[in-house]
């Protein structure tokens, strides 16, 4: 099945870039099955002048890698023309083969060069930066013609090579692009341009799973259920997504059990932990590449970096909010065998309802605008932070997983609940959104008017409890 869909503000983008009558250093980033690659070909489609795939590095021994990234770049060349007797030892010889080929191709035509997984090609101690550099500084950043265009899983690598390069590299890049996942509307979008009809209650279940990575949207199947689909695609005997999550790591960089356990430990908590939190829930110390470890994942938008709402900024957590790692976590990370409709007989479990109650709510974190605009605030300046307060011998500990800290003079106290029908406010829990009411207000330094926002899917019950909502935003106002 195609993988392309949509992207069509990036498309216009690259095309104005593409007639732009200038040398162009494109640089696209995004995690692994995001599309990037598809992104370039469906845009430039037989306009690609040169293109390289770098070689996979779990194919290969780090001491073969090397060797064999230059016999296949050499391979590649010979495929687009150049006339190579042998093939280079080093990545200063292979860009000079690249240099004598590009001057082959007509001066007046736009040529575009195209390397796809750019820092799988950088191996330990190889030339290759300097090969880079060579290429661009001295040759292509001179011809009006060459567009440069870069992928790469690697956000890391990406952004400290290329976007935020302080050698021979800073500031050429003209052009940066960094693709998302598809929202839940695009991902309906994609459904129905597809004849696949499922209800938005369920499309958000698949969400949930997916991430709305385009390429795991396109695994689903319009004669399955949800629960079949996923079934098919992560428990059945031979799923469309084994391994997945170890491909996932190694695209990204992230080596070592290290991420996993980090992983592991944020999955279940949507708030997250601190620093010595997560050293102490994942027993990796402070001086085992922690650091390291949560940058990494950070730079790729695995995990968020904040401060609570009203907290001191010198406390920062970390959330998970990749939902196809949440996923994983939840259901696969230590299981190697499932039973026959595994996912099917686990519907409406507490298992099943937990980690939905975690992914809604990074689903509505991630749809932000919508939310803003369904409370008519999207012109005015907006924080969504949560809030939290830890209680002392006064007043009992109170949290709010979402704060909307809005330009007007106005805070919204968001509860997010995903359920199969209206939502209903019981006594007790009517008790337990006063007793946030107030402890914010008698712990909060705040002057601001408060508002209190239920975000659900089908609404509320109309009970003698719900009227302390002021407004309500269903999932319909998601998509």
């Amino acid at each position: 099945m195609d993988t392309f869909f949509g992207r069509k503000q990036e498309i216009s983008e690259l095309n104005d870039i593409f007639n732009s009558g200038r040398s162009e250093f494109v640089v696209v980033c995004g995690r692994r099955r995001i599309g990037k690659t598809s992104l370039i070909r469906k845009c430039f489609k037989n306009k690609i002048s040169f293109c390289h795939t770098a070689l996979s590095p779990e194919e290969y021994t780090p001491a073969q890698l090397a060797e064999m990234q230059l016999v296949a770049f050499a391979t590649s060349l010979k495929n687009f023309g150049a006339n190579l007797d042998y093939d280079p030892k080093n990545w200063l010889d292979a860009f000079h083969e690249l240099r004598r080929l590009v001057s082959t191709f007509p001066k007046n035509k736009r040529c575009v060069i195209f390397f796809d997984e750019m820092p799988w090609l950088d191996t330990k101690d190889s030339d290759f930066m300097v090969g880079l550099e060579s290429f661009w500084n001295g040759f292509a950043d001179g011809m009006h013609n060459i567009m440069l265009v870069i992928t790469g899983s690697t956000t890391t690598w990406m952004k400290e090579k290329l976007l935020h390069n302080c050698g021979g590299l800073y500031g050429r890049v003209t052009q940066r692009f960094f693709l998302e996942p598809f929202t839940l509307g695009e991902c309906e979008e994609y459904y129905k341009s597809h004849g696949i009809s499922f209800s938005r209650y369920d499309q958000a279940v698949l969400y949930m799973a997916t991430g709305g990575v385009p390429y795991y949207v396109s695994c689903v199947e319009k004669d399955l259920s949800v629960a079949q689909n996923l079934d098919q695609i992560y428990f059945s005997k031979y799923p469309l997504l084994k391994d997945e999550f170890d491909r996932v790591c190694a695209s990204h960089g992230f080596d070592g059990e290290k991420y996993k356990l980090v992983l592991k430990t944020l999955s279940g908590n949507f708030l997250g932990y601190t620093r010595k939190e997560i050293a102490e829930l994942s027993k990796i110390p402070f001086g085992g590449g922690l650091s390291e470890v949560l940058s990494a994942l950070e730079e790729s938008e695995f995990i968020r970096s904040y401060t609570f709402f009203e907290g001191s900024r010198r406390e920062v957590y970390y959330r998970l909010t990749d939902l196809f790692t949440l996923f994983w976590m939840h259901f696969l990370y230590d299981r190697t065998r499932f039973k026959p409709d595994y996912f099917v007989s686990l519907v409406g479990s507490k298992k099943v309802r937990e980690w939905q109650d975690i992914a809604f709510k990074n689903i509505c974190f991630e749809h932000r605008e919508q939310i803003a605009k369904a409370l008519g605030i999207s012109g005015i300046f907006n924080r969504f932070l949560p809030w939290q307060f830890k209680g002392d011998e006064y007043y009992e500990s109170a949290q709010v997983d979402m704060a909307i800290d809005r330009a007007d003079n106005i805070v919204c106290f968001c509860e997010m609940k995903f359920c199969d029908g209206e939502f209903e406010v019981s006594e007790d829990y009517d008790m337990e959104l006063r007793h946030k009411q107030q402890t914010f207000i008698d712990q909060s330094k705040s002057k601001k008017g408060l508002n209190m926002v239920l975000i659900t899917t089908f609404g509320v019950q109309n009970n003698m409890y719900y009227s302390n909502f002021q407004h309500t935003v269903i999932l319909d106002e998601l998509f």
